[in-house]
């Protein structure tokens, strides 16, 4: 048991039998009435994101997830299989739970996080940066703009984001997969 005043970002909680990760959370003392604290909390089996709001010093019931190394393996199409890096074991994930935003940036033989309640791996999340090749992209040419100016590129994993103009097919690329954006092209 916690109460609102040990809240911060990526504090598990159990609410209603679910596991909700605090995203955001801000204590609101105002003139008149008592104080509050506003939080948006993330499901972190589906990913919904809600706003609740609990009173100043209230209870919450706290959860402690542990982290695993796993790497991505392979998918047959409705379940994604990771093998965990300790016990070797293959765990299915379904592509819901993963969501579109982390899929689009998974390969294979990626080195990933899986998150461990009861023994058991109830989610997976990829690292923040990842490395990408660029599979198509149009050339870019010198001199055509006078600063900033960016084309799409497709990645090897299907993926598309914004890049500077002088990026080629067959680059590598870092890539923020949580903002979708080109950081830097990896030296060869």
């Amino acid at each position: 048991m916690a109460s609102t005043a040990d809240f911060r970002n990526g504090l598990v909680l159990q609410i209603n039998d679910q596991l909700w990760t605090i995203i955001y959370f801000q204590h609101v003392k105002p003139g008149k009435g008592p104080a509050f604290v506003r939080t948006k909390l993330k499901n972190v089996l589906n990913g919904a994101v809600v706003d609740k709001t609990y009173r100043a010093g209230e209870k919450v019931v706290t959860v402690r997830l542990e982290r695993r190394p796993v790497s991505y393996s392979y998918s047959d199409g409705q379940l994604y299989y990771f093998m965990d890096q300790e016990s070797y074991e293959m765990i299915p994930i379904s592509g819901e739970l993963l969501g579109a935003d982390q899929l689009k940036y998974l390969k294979e033989n990626m080195a990933c996080e899986g998150l461990i309640h009861d023994e058991e791996v109830i989610s997976v999340e990829l690292p923040q940066f990842v490395e990408l090749l660029v599979s198509e992209t149009d050339p870019g040419l010198r001199g055509d703009t006078a600063q900033g100016a960016s084309k799409p590129a497709k990645l090897e994993t299907g993926a598309l984001i914004q890049v500077p103009l002088f990026i080629e097919k067959g680059d590598i690329l870092k890539i923020d997969r949580t903002e979708d954006k080109y950081l830097t092209r990896v030296s060869e």
